[in-house]
């Protein structure tokens, strides 16, 4: 079993990261909101779990320890598997979603792609009660950053358009540091600050 790994982000894509780790990349599937605070050739630790069916071997992995734990919670309810689990977490933070478990809000589960109003409300059924919640709520990762929340609407937009997110990225990097944009983007500088990434992407052809 892999249990964490520590190593040089080598790629970013939608789904997620290689790490390399000594010459040797891992392919890890991460949630949305890891993702978007990753970029290549930064130093990065991962907390894992590995999967493994008759046709694959994946690792999924976080930045958090609470997030790893969410994530092997949500696989004991009964027809939630790895992949509905990480999109759960790509759609709500662990300290959030364990909420929305203890307060029954089978609405906010429900929003995350694959799962349906059902599985949601199986889910409360089956974990409230259960979830610790001073163990995942306000945790996070060492060195964490809060989530931008304005550069992952820059990036998606810009996804949508069908630029590569490592492009995206790195343009979003770029506008906010050439411009003075200070960052997290606030609400008011997405369209600038999109604008300005389409520019550093148009530019770079």
């Amino acid at each position: 079993m892999i249990a964490m790994l520590h190593g040089q982000v080598a790629a970013v894509d939608q789904s997620g990261v290689v790490l390399d780790i000594s010459g040797v990349g891992f392919d890890v599937r991460m949630p949305q909101t890891d993702l978007a605070s990753l970029h290549s050739g930064q130093s990065a630790t991962v907390y894992t779990s590995m999967a493994v069916t008759q046709d694959a071997i994946t690792l999924y992995g976080f930045l958090s320890p609470a997030e790893k734990k969410m994530f092997l919670q949500l696989q004991k309810v009964s027809g939630i598997g790895p992949r509905v689990a990480l999109s759960l977490l790509s759609t709500l933070p662990p300290d959030r979603l364990a909420r929305a478990v203890a307060d029954g809000d089978a609405t906010a589960l429900a929003k995350a792609p694959g799962l349906g109003k059902k599985g949601a409300q199986k889910i409360i059924l089956e974990l409230k009660g259960s979830l610790d919640l001073s163990q995942v709520e306000g945790v996070s990762g060492p060195a964490q950053s809060p989530v931008d929340t304005g550069a992952q609407q820059v990036v998606e937009g810009l996804i949508s358009l069908g630029w590569r997110q490592q492009d995206a990225l790195d343009a979003v990097e770029r506008a906010c540091r050439d411009h003075d944009i200070e960052t997290p983007i606030g609400e008011k500088d997405v369209p600038r600050v999109l604008k300005l990434a389409l520019t550093e992407l148009d530019r770079g052809r």
